[in-house]
């Protein structure tokens, strides 16, 4: 009784966000929140002193933000103040945060789908792409580690590659610009407890930022019925996330940002389910009729664990006035293993499978920016990554003995095991050139290539064009219209090797052999939007997109072992539209959004094991949905602070997601759609000073789906979808967090 997600209680918050059809990197900086005339203090001499590190952190900042701009995309930013608006705040896992911008649909295992696709989303730590891992339910990287954070979609210029769907950018936390410590107790309903720590300081040119926590609770994934408490569904995380950097000279910095994610989860139980074994005729014989009622499906015990590792060294170097770039080094180790109830999932699945999964990677990314002529700004760079894929899988069966009368299988009483393991080691390249052309001063011109390559399980390549054109008509309205050619390489960790034959004759057998090999999605897409500043502090935008996919990827969890699966529907069209708006006015912020979105996909051509023959037969003659379609999607949200300007302000906030429901079996494959929902959160908080020489205290209440408002992501019926599951329940959480 395998299920999926998030770990934390939160089914969907929000904080707000503004959009922004980006022309050139912000003058402000890489990060909301820098000041510029940074920090003064007095001297000895009783003279203002300027911390000099902080001016020069701040001139580095804006200079790495330069290199990778979005210029024609859409950019949704959030700022180190939305996110304290949301309920949670902090302690909201990511997901939670990115589900407040358009197009952005919640689903289980806290997987987010940005603009109709399935899990294209790539996350980057201060311009450093980080490499994909098998993490599934938890998320490695937690939202106290970023001092603000940006999510990038539409038409993206060349220097994003290989994951396209959206661009989630992380200005992390550092010693300069949020030093001094902060220590936290979180927690509330179903034994959920999480403890954390941070601190940030800097002496000299060094500086450095590090937070840690721990998590404890009982809706580490969600429920698959819609009762108030999951049964075996008890979850402990451990985290760990540092930022260390030497600024060499006005012009040189080095800088190293590590992490840990160590994971561990019990999967929830559906009681009451019947004879799931994979040959239904498996009810009717004599080892089903001994076995069925020696196990209880509410009693399983499978667990999951997952471990997450990374570090990123980079060297960032301004040359003159004119040339600047970014080189780093990535490395990345992610594993997850799985481990079954042994006789359990042998009565109702009729395979018992002890899975371990792991993928090391290690590359480079560099970025320069030549700034040739004042109305040419070339960009060019490469990506390279080595990847080690790793997997063993031990599986008990029972074999098939004969057949009866009637034809079907005969198994033995007596269980046998098979083993199936391999290793694959495979690249991941991609290089890029780019003119940002400016021919007139309210014109914008972004043109240039990409070349991508994978040889891993699949070997192909492809040189993709772009182009963005940004407008600018009149004072606070900007127009944008571009063309992409992607090229997305399947995820190395999700494509299997696993050899088939050895489980001919058995239990497991599965219903074809078919298992052709995933092959790389090649998309062209198109994107036009305008946003406009309609009075000071309300801003307002709409965007519309298509995209036509060939071998379109998609994921979903076949077996016992949530670990998802790629493979790839021969056609794809995904298309939609999305309006947002929101409103900033001393202490009272506004958001509103929604989003239209179609995905629809043809003839299964890749890993067709997985997949029962009539659903095949059908698709390859239909067009149908995505599992993850979902119509459309809303969010908003409100926060008013009273007494801002004191020493004891009071938060309060709150904020909706409403999904038309993800898509389930109907009378065709994924035919139908589960119940449309909405759910809302409420939080509180109150912040005053206790002592003099401390910081400042922070008491939060916060109130996760207000209403108790039962609703399903999953029902568990649609192509590549396993258990069901529902929604968090109403849930209160409080916390008290101390400033040092």
């Amino acid at each position: 009784m395998a299920l999926l997600l998030s770990a934390c209680p939160f089914g969907g918050g929000a904080a707000l966000a503004q959009t922004v059809s980006q022309t050139s990197p912000p003058t402000g900086g890489g990060r909301s929140g820098f000041d510029d005339s940074a920090t003064l203090h007095r001297g000895a001499d009783g003279q203002q002193v300027v911390e000099e590190h902080i001016v020069v952190n701040a001139k580095l900042d804006r200079q790495r933000a330069a290199l990778q701009p979005a210029t024609g995309a859409t950019t949704y930013s959030f700022s180190r103040k939305d996110i304290e608006t949301l309920p949670g705040a902090d302690n909201a896992p990511l997901n939670s945060v990115l589900l407040q911008a358009p197009g952005v649909s919640q689903d289980s295992f806290g997987q987010i789908h940005v603009r109709g696709d399935h899990n294209e989303v790539q996350f980057r730590l201060d311009g450093v792409e980080l490499p994909e891992g098998l993490s599934v339910f938890g998320q490695t990287l937690m939202t106290r580690f970023a001092h603000s954070m940006s999510l990038t979609t539409g038409a993206l210029p060349s220097e994003y590659g290989f994951l396209q769907a959206g661009v989630v950018d992380i200005t992390t936390k550092s010693g300069s610009a949020d030093p001094g410590g902060d220590l936290s107790i979180y927690g509330g309903a179903r034994d959920y407890v999480f403890p954390s720590l941070q601190y940030g300081g800097h002496a000299g040119k060094f500086d450095f930022f590090v937070t840690g926590d721990y998590v404890h609770d009982r809706v580490g994934i969600e429920n698959p019925t819609p009762d108030f408490n999951a049964i075996h569904d008890l979850s402990n995380q451990y985290h760990y996330l540092g930022h260390f950097r030497y600024t060499l000279d006005p012009q040189t910095r080095i800088s190293l940002t590590t992490g840990v994610s160590n994971a561990q989860y019990q999967l929830p139980n559906n009681p009451g389910q019947q004879r799931q074994f994979a040959n239904p005729s498996y009810a009717q014989s004599g080892l089903g009729q001994s076995n069925f009622g020696s196990v209880d499906s509410a009693s399983l015990d499978e667990r999951q664990k997952q471990i997450t590792d990374f570090a990123i060294a980079s060297l960032q170097k301004d040359i003159g006035s004119r040339l600047s770039l970014q080189t780093s080094g990535v490395v990345r180790y992610s594993s997850l293993g799985y481990s079954p109830d042994q006789l359990g999932d042998l009565v109702y699945n009729g395979i018992a499978q002890r899975a371990q999964r792991s993928v090391f990677s290690s590359g480079s990314q560099t970025d320069v920016t030549w700034r040739a002529a004042p109305t040419h700004t070339v960009r060019f760079g490469y990506q390279v990554y080595v990847e080690r894929n790793v997997s063993k899988i031990d599986s008990t069966v029972y074999p098939q003995t004969g057949t009866d009368e009637d034809g079907d299988p005969v198994y033995s009483p007596d269980t046998v095991n098979i083993h199936d393991g391999e290793g694959r080691t495979g690249w991941l390249y991609g290089m890029y050139a780019q003119d940002e052309w400016t021919p007139l001063r309210t014109l914008t011109v972004n043109y240039g290539l990409r070349f991508d390559g994978v040889d891993e399980y699949t070997h192909s390549k492809q040189v993709s064009p772009r182009i963005n054109v940004v407008w600018r008509p009149w004072k606070g309205g900007t127009l944008h219209v571009g063309y992409s050619r992607y090229f997305t390489p399947p995820p190395f960790e999700l494509v299997g090797g696993a050899q088939l034959s050895r489980f001919a004759d058995t239990s497991a057998a599965p219903a074809t052999l078919q298992d052709t090999t995933v092959k790389a999605e090649r998309d062209h897409y198109f994107d036009a939007g305008y946003a406009q500043e309609l009075l000071p502090g309300w801003h307002a935008s709409v965007d519309a997109y298509v995209k036509l996919a060939k071998n379109l990827i998609d994921e979903g969890q076949f077996g016992s072992p949530i670990v998802l699966s790629a493979f790839n529907y021969r056609r794809g069209q995904v298309n939609g539209y999305e309006f947002a708006t929101d409103y900033q006015r001393g202490p009272l912020d506004l958001y509103g959004n929604f989003a239209w979105s179609r995905a629809i996909g043809k003839d299964i051509v890749s890993a067709q094991w997985n997949f029962d023959p009539d659903d095949l037969a059908y698709i390859r003659q239909h067009w149908i949905h995505l599992d993850h379609d979902q119509r459309w999607t809303a969010s908003a949200g409100a926060s008013y602070r009273l007494w801002y300007r004191s020493t004891h302000p009071l938060l309060l906030s709150g904020t909706m997601v409403y999904g038309s429901g993800l898509r389930a079996d109907g009378a065709v494959p994924n035919g139908d759609s589960v119940p449309a929902y909405a759910t809302f959160n409420l939080a509180a908080v109150q912040g005053f000073e206790l002592l003099p020489h401390l910081g400042r205290t922070q008491l939060r209440l916060d109130v996760i789906n207000l209403f108790d408002k039962s609703y399903e992501l999953r029902s568990g019926s649609g192509i590549g979808v396993g258990a069901p599951q529902y929604g968090l329940r109403r849930t209160i959480l409080a916390g008290v967090s101390q400033r040092f």
